[in-house]
């Protein structure tokens, strides 16, 4: 009787430990995935300016069409992408592809600012300005967005990959969630805006 009842006490606490390994790591999971709705919405921000910041420069930059036609084609992909990793935060492959498709963004963007700066009357515009200094606004808010989902996507692993956490998150399939890292050396600078 005495051996009964040990033994049930020590499945009680087994599973209570299951429980709470489980829980929290549902928890860490919803958090980073929050983190990356805030990233979201500065994509969606940015997204939106996007195409305001060409329509104003096609004017001035008539001769240039194929810089603006980039840079749209680049906002539209990194969109896409950027739905995809919206419904499924953290995982590999779409998060891969919406780190490529925004780098392509920031390599467009970059040759967008860089071909305002030789139109002076584009320079001078207050449109212009106003948009360039709400994305560079924009593209400070998604840097730090960025790193609370990194930080929450640093901490979800930790705890997945913990002992004994790692039973519970594989035998539950809690996946190993995908850092949003900077994958082109130019993305890490900031962007420059002058006028």
């Amino acid at each position: 009787m005495t051996a009964t009842l040990v033994l049930i006490g020590i499945l009680v606490v087994l599973v209570i430990g299951v429980i709470s390994i489980y829980n929290s790591l549902v928890t860490l999971r919803n958090r980073y995935k929050n983190a990356y709705s805030q990233i979201d919405v500065q994509l969606k921000r940015r997204y939106d300016l996007i195409p305001n910041l060409v329509e104003t420069a096609k004017g001035y930059l008539k001769h240039e069409r194929e810089v603006l036609e980039s840079v749209i084609k680049a906002r539209n992909e990194a969109f896409a992408a950027n739905r995809k990793v919206a419904a499924s935060p953290g995982e590999a492959g779409s998060m891969q592809a919406l780190m490529g498709a925004e780098t392509a963004l920031t390599g467009a963007m970059g040759r967008l600012f860089a071909l305002a700066e030789s139109y002076p009357d584009l320079k001078a515009n207050q449109t212009m300005a106003k948009l360039m200094e709400e994305l560079t606004s924009t593209e400070n808010k998604v840097s730090f967005a960025r790193q609370a989902y990194n930080d929450g996507v640093m901490t979800y692993n930790t705890a997945r990959e913990k002992f004994p956490n790692m039973f519970v998150a594989n035998t539950f399939n809690f996946r190993e969630a995908v850092l949003f890292e900077v994958s082109a050396p130019q993305e890490r600078e900031p962007v420059k805006v002058k006028f």
